[in-house]
């Protein structure tokens, strides 16, 4: 027993009790703000048959992208899926099942899931797939569609038809974060408060790997962005680099 100290010595044993066919949400923005070193542990402690919910799924080779290289993930949720091959090629062949949510609608589902909130209604999807079902969630092999989403509840207020969404709560919730306490006070700089307080709120266990760990009081109670009643596991990992998806230059103008 650990009583309640948060703080771990690895990434390796922050996640060790991850089984299979857990369900993951997993915080970021393209490659800003992912928890890499927690997915990489991940990947060595073989855990398979993974859940996941997240904006997007990495790209190849990075990110969520290396679980999904060993056929790790089963099941995603997510709005963008756009700068990965492998999971193209999953998906279309039938290994690897989608759900496709408007980004917006991503982030409430999260957000209720972790306030307890068990549904709730919007105007997004409403009149498309979104609301009226058939969007491809799984493909056969030869490329037709094996599961397809169901039609959702809709209802109308004030003369506008909503659709009923459900609240994501996942059994883990994988963050990055700028700085964090030792009682799991988080700060994202910048770009990087994006998706990791949603999902680190949509988790049941949720484990943060920081760049900075400072002691408990040390951090102003008005620039923390997560309080530590969403965070039961802290991992200290450092500064590091930053990757970047795409990039583009162009010819520097001449004095």
């Amino acid at each position: 027993m650990r009583g309640m100290e948060k703080v771990y010595a690895s990434c390796a044993e922050a996640i060790a009790d991850i089984s299979n066919g857990a369900s993951i949400a997993v915080g970021g923005f393209g490659l800003n703000g992912i928890p890499h070193n927690l997915i990489e542990a991940l990947l060595e402690h073989g855990a398979t048959d993974l859940v996941t919910v997240s904006n997007n799924c990495g790209v190849d080779g990075w990110g969520l992208g290396v679980l999904l290289d060993k056929r790790r993930i089963r099941r995603t949720t997510g709005s963008y899926v756009g700068e990965n091959r492998e999971f193209e090629r999953q998906y279309l062949h039938g290994e690897l099942e989608v759900e496709l949510v408007p980004q917006g609608t991503l982030a409430e589902r999260l957000r209720a899931g972790g306030c307890g909130i068990p549904a709730f209604y919007t105007p997004a999807g409403d009149g498309t797939l979104v609301a009226d079902g058939g969007l491809p969630w799984r493909h056969n092999a030869d490329g037709s569609v094996a599961i397809e989403s169901p039609k959702k509840e809709t209802r109308v207020f004030d003369g506008r038809e909503y659709v009923l969404e459900r609240g994501i709560v996942c059994d883990y919730a994988l963050v990055r974060a700028s700085v964090g306490d030792r009682a799991g006070n988080l700060i994202f700089h910048k770009a990087t408060r994006n998706f990791n307080p949603l999902c680190a709120m949509a988790g049941k266990v949720t484990i943060a790997e920081v760049e900075e760990l400072v002691e408990t009081g040390t951090l102003d109670p008005e620039n923390v962005h997560l309080p530590g009643i969403f965070v039961q596991r802290i991992v200290h990992v450092g500064p590091q680099g930053k990757r970047i998806e795409r990039v583009t230059t162009r010819k520097r103008a001449t004095a």
